[in-house]
Order: structure tokens, then sequence, then C-alpha cells
């Protein structure tokens, strides 16, 4: 199969889809692989690289996307690279598509195949190759809200760990997946006192169990979430319903009731947001501020680690890649049920069930 893997054009997107030792391993399997030039250089991965595992450096996405049969990506495409998606073509990234009805009409528009990394579900219902960027914009959330907690940012001035006779921070987490598990280890780890609200009590159970001593668990109501804000300072939304839209958990009410410089970091902004006043931003741009207080939600929130972010997405993504180039997507799909879950849309057909609903189509199921 011939393989392609355009340069992230997305704003500060320093990702790439494959890392060298990801294609050398197509390679073996007798693909044919096509890198568009210096895609990998903003994540350490020179053409040089490439070419040695085996790659054919190509000058322009124009060219990636004319020759390759799959398409192997990180972020949805943008509105640029709507017209070079082919009919037929098999597209493999992150989609998002609750968040983005221009995208979604786009592709149905072009016949592609699109196979969603989010909704890739196994059948305990963890998704594999959401987790490694889960786990880095986890990290990432705390890391950057302790950033902006600082006056000069736009927060309260207040030290994620405070000092000997200063309290630390207060950092509420909503939800207790990867992302919000990974925040909140991160966010203990700086001293911070941490409180993660979840619907489930069996992971909250877990999380009792298992976490820092400074990390304590609410069930997720919004009478319980109404309470903890007040005294909050960072607030991190980490809720996640896959394929489908995130809920509203901090209305712009809420926002009255926190203290001025309170930081908001929405990590469910690719599915929508968790907050009702956020709005995606860029890591050019990456803060905003409603009623006194700061909105963080960079939509690619592992684009400003990408070396890091690129080994750790190819670790989950090249099993699968291998079984779609090997097998073609139609076989793969039908031997793998995981795979099957990622296909979102399939020759201007919605095959995703929370996609359909969101924008009220026909949801048609491939099998």
């Amino acid at each position: 199969m011939r393989i392609g893997i355009p340069k992230e054009i997305k704003n500060n997107e320093n990702r790439v889809g494959m890392t060298p030792a990801g294609v050398g391993e197509l390679v073996k399997h007798g693909h044919e692989l096509y890198v568009q030039h210096n895609a990998g250089v903003g994540s350490g991965f020179s053409d040089d690289s490439y070419v040695k595992a085996g790659a054919t450096i190509l000058p322009a996405i124009e060219d990636v996307y004319q020759t390759a049969e799959m398409i192997i990506k990180v972020k949805e495409p943008i509105a640029e690279e709507y017209p070079l998606v082919r009919k037929g073509q098999l597209l493999f990234t992150y989609f998002h598509f609750a968040s983005c009805p221009e995208l979604t009409k786009a592709m149905l528009d072009s016949g592609a195949i699109c196979l969603a990394y989010e909704t890739v579900q196994l059948p305990d219902r963890s998704l594999p190759l959401l987790a490694p960027m889960s786990e880095v914009a986890g990290r990432m959330a705390s890391i950057n809200g302790a950033f902006y907690l600082q006056k000069t940012k736009g927060g309260k001035g207040k030290l994620m760990g405070g000092v000997p006779g200063v309290k630390p921070a207060k950092v509420l987490v909503l939800g207790g997946g990867i992302v919000g598990q990974a925040a909140a280890r991160t966010a203990a780890g700086m001293g911070a006192n941490v409180v993660v609200a979840d619907i489930s009590l069996p992971l909250l159970r877990e999380l009792d169990a298992t976490m820092p001593a400074n990390v304590g668990t609410i069930y997720s109501s919004e009478h319980n979430i109404t309470a903890e804000l007040p005294d909050t300072d960072i607030v991190i939304g980490s809720v996640l319903i896959p394929g489908d839209k995130a809920p509203h958990l901090i209305t712009r009410q809420m926002l009255k009731l926190m203290q001025e410089g309170t930081v908001l970091v929405d990590v469910a902004i690719d599915q929508g947001g968790c907050f009702e006043t956020s709005h995606a931003t860029t890591h050019s741009e990456p803060t905003y501020t409603v009623d006194g207080i700061l909105h963080y939600a960079v939509a690619n929130i592992p684009g400003a680690v990408p070396n890091t972010s690129t080994l750790a997405l190819t670790n989950a993504t090249l099993r699968y890649a291998i079984q779609l180039a090997d097998k073609g997507w139609e076989q793969a799909c039908k031997d793998n049920g995981a795979l099957a879950n990622g296909l979102n849309i399939v020759e201007g057909k919605v095959t995703c069930k929370a996609v359909a609903d969101v924008y009220g189509l026909t949801y048609e199921p491939v099998c």
C-alpha cells in the first residue's frame, strides 16, 4: 500500500503522524512510504532519518495526498486540506467530528474513509489510540494551569505547592479517566491539594486507593462541583464521551462563584469543551478571560511537546496502521472490532452513531 505522512499545518502543531522507526516497520511489511519534506522536523526527525528508514520524501503536501492510498496524520484535516482528500482514500488520524460541522461535511463530500483514532475502542471500553495523548494532555494541563496561575499571566498569583506556612493551590479535576488521572498526579506531585470528580463509583474507589495522599475524590454532580468552586484555584476539564460532544459541567453562571484569576483548563475542547464559556484557542494565543476567569483551551495541547507526543502516538498507532496496510481497511475492520469502532465516515455515510446523533444525520453501520 502507498502510505503518506503529510506535514501538519494546524497552528503550532509540530507533531508528525509517524516516527522514522514506525515508517521502517511499515516498509518491512512491503509498503511504500511517502513523507512530506520537513514533516518531522518539529518533532526532531530529519528527512534523512526517514530516507534511511526506507521512505521517499515528497516536496509538497499536495504530492503526498495525490500519491497515497492511506494518509496517516495527527490532527484532523483543516480547510486548506479539504480539497486534497480523494474519494476512496483512507485517512487515519484524530478527527473529533462532533465539534466541527465544517469538517464533517467536507469529509462526507469527499467520499473518503475516515478512521478516527479517538473512537478506536477495545471491548473493555478503553481507547488505546487516545490514551497516549490523553496522558500527555493531562500532565500538560496541570503544568499550564500552574503557569497561568501566576499573577503576571492573569492568575491569582499563587504557587502550586505553596511554601512552609502558606497553603498550596487547590485543583479541581472534572473526570477521572486517563486525562484526569494524569492531571491529578502531576498537580499532586507539584504539591497542590487536588479533588477529582467523577460519576463512576468503582473508579472513585480505585482513585482513593491509588492516588497520592493529597488527592481526594467527590461524586460529580452540579451540587458537589458548585460547592468546590469558591476556593478552587484551577479547574481542569477532562470529561469524555467517545465520539460525542462533551457536556458543559461549568456554566457561565458558575463563573460568579469563583475568585478572579481562577484558571480553567479545558482539555475536552477537541470535543466542544466542558465549560460553557470555552472556545478553542491556539498555542500562539492560548488564553482569554471571561468574567475575570482565565480560560486555557488549546485544542492540541500535546503539540507543545511534539517529540514526546509523536513517539508516544506512534507506539500506539503502529500496530493498527500495519493491520490496515496489510489487509486493507475493510478486512482489517472485519478482523478487529476495535478498528471497526474507529470508522466514523465511509464514502459519504456516517458510520459512528454519536456523530450521526450530534448532527441529526442517518447512522449507517458498516456491518
